[in-house]
């Protein structure tokens, strides 16, 4: 409180000077001469009138246009130029990267890891940010940002900061996948950060339910080698259940589509040294 009345006060101050300082300049200013005659009148020439300074011819005042509202003040047209901002060409091809349909969800990890290693993940999402403000309508931005705002939580060490990023990771999904229901991107790296939440918020069920919605899905889009992780993640869902039988169905139904895949290789290997 007291900062903000000094704050007041010299503004008050400043303003005041200035509304002084311009009243004074409306009276005529009195020569030095004649200063020193009224304080000190001279005895020999008490009887002689002064001399009267000339009186100044009055100029008149220049008409001011009237402002027609097509023309600004240079200062706000310099200011403007100079705000704009000027992204690091890293960010920016970072960000046309990760907005591109033909990277797989590991390419775009390495991308955000990448960033987020450089130190320039948060300069990253802040663009991301204004850039979907200006296109709410394009689902890629909060899909972007969501799995950005993971990738910052990852390395975040505290707890509650991590919390909130999470929960804003989500909330660009949600509106990613109501924008696209369809986006693959969003809705498998929902599902992902879902089958990490604790036991204890009984979500077990609804991230089944999200991962059999996507394999549905996949189903219906030509193969990629990226879908495998969907199997993967249900599977590791059902066992975390208890369900192990499930859990078993399910890597190998993967594994049959993906035969190559090193990771379902390796549930089912563990599975059968059971």
């Amino acid at each position: 409180m007291k900062k903000l009345m000094y704050i007041i006060l010299g503004v008050a101050v400043i303003g005041g000077g200035i509304v002084f300082s311009a009243s004074r300049q409306k009276n005529p200013v009195v020569p030095p001469a004649q200063a020193r005659t009224e304080s000190s009148p001279n005895p020999a020439t008490e009887n002689n009138p002064p001399a009267q300074p000339p009186v100044a011819t009055p100029v008149p005042a220049q008409p001011v246009p009237a402002d027609t509202g097509d023309s600004k003040p240079a200062v706000i047209a310099s200011a403007t130029e100079t705000s704009a901002k000027v992204v690091d060409p890293a960010i920016k091809q970072a960000i046309e990267s990760l907005l591109s349909t033909r990277l797989t969800h590991e390419q775009r990890r390495d991308i955000l890891k990448k960033l987020n290693e450089s130190g320039k993940l948060g300069q990253a999402i802040a663009e991301l940010e204004q850039q979907a403000a200006s296109d709410p309508s394009n689902a890629a931005y909060p899909t972007a940002l969501g799995q950005a705002y993971l990738e910052q939580a990852a390395t975040t060490q505290d707890v509650p900061d991590k919390a909130i990023l999470a929960m804003q990771a989500v909330k660009s999904f949600d509106a990613a996948l109501s924008l696209d229901p369809s986006n693959w991107e969003a809705a498998f790296t929902k599902a992902a950060l879902m089958s990490h939440y604790p036991a204890e918020l009984n979500q077990g069920q609804a991230v089944i339910d999200q991962f059999t919605q996507l394999i549905n899905q996949q189903e219906a889009q030509p193969s990629q080698p990226q879908f495998a992780q969907t199997y993967v993640l249900l599977g590791d869902q059902y066992q975390k259940l208890g369900r192990n039988d499930y859990a078993l169905a399910t890597w190998q139904s993967g594994a049959a589509l993906f035969p190559g895949n090193s990771t379902l290789q390796k549930r089912l290997a563990q599975s059968a040294g059971q």
